[in-house]
């Protein structure tokens, strides 16, 4: 069974979902009752989902919770700022009930809620509003060769089994890249990884 924590402050949308919270709330019952997913709106009083979304991605005894952030702009700078938190992944508010069970079951899983078309958009979004949006790649001086084109295909939005058929590499061998580039980087899921690409230069906007 997976257990779903709701954090949103539209009364429409809390009748819908079975929930009643604000950002504080979110994460005092994150931590009380630790649930697999949390489905966290990004506009909400006292704490905003921006700011609970990196106090529950950091803290240890969470480390299992993923955070799907809801919103009702796709291009929403509060998403953008969430996904950098820890977020792992986003869907519209007027996402169909299938796709919301399917991307509860996603995350769950273990894998990040990429939606790559969606969230690469809107990276390259954010990332060119700030220029050529390349940061210090400091960061990537741990990563091998291997890593660093591992990287650059999961900045593209790739799985596992597509970087293994890309690089010619086992699945078991790409999961491992995988892997070590969560510890090296300090990345929490996927999604900090497409981050992590676009941010160091790996993958630009528009490249693919």
């Amino acid at each position: 069974m997976i257990t779903v924590e709701l954090a949103d402050d539209q009364g429409l949308v809390r009748a819908g979902f079975r929930a009643l919270l604000d950002g504080e709330e979110a994460v005092e019952l994150a931590r009380e009752h630790r649930p697999d997913v949390i489905l966290m709106d990004v506009r909400m009083p006292r704490t905003d989902g921006l700011r609970a979304t990196a106090r529950i991605s950091g803290d240890p005894t969470l480390s299992r919770t993923r955070v799907i952030v809801l919103t009702t702009f796709e291009l929403d700078e509060y998403v953008f700022g969430a996904l950098r938190a820890g977020a792992a992944g986003f869907l519209l508010k007027d996402v169909e009930p299938a796709d919301l069970v399917e991307a509860v079951r996603v995350v769950a899983g273990g894998e990040a809620l990429l939606a790559p078309r969606h969230t690469r958009r809107l990276i390259e979004a954010f990332i060119s509003q700030e220029g050529s949006g390349v940061t210090d790649d400091g960061e990537l001086t741990e990563l091998t060769a291997r890593e660093r084109e591992v990287l650059t295909l999961v900045g593209q939005g790739l799985s596992n089994a597509e970087i293994a058929d890309r690089l010619v590499l086992s699945p078991l061998t790409a999961k491992t890249h995988v892997a070590r580039l969560f510890t090296k980087l300090g990345a929490r899921d996927r999604a900090q990884l497409v981050v992590t690409a676009y941010e160091t230069g790996l993958v630009t906007p528009g490249r693919r």
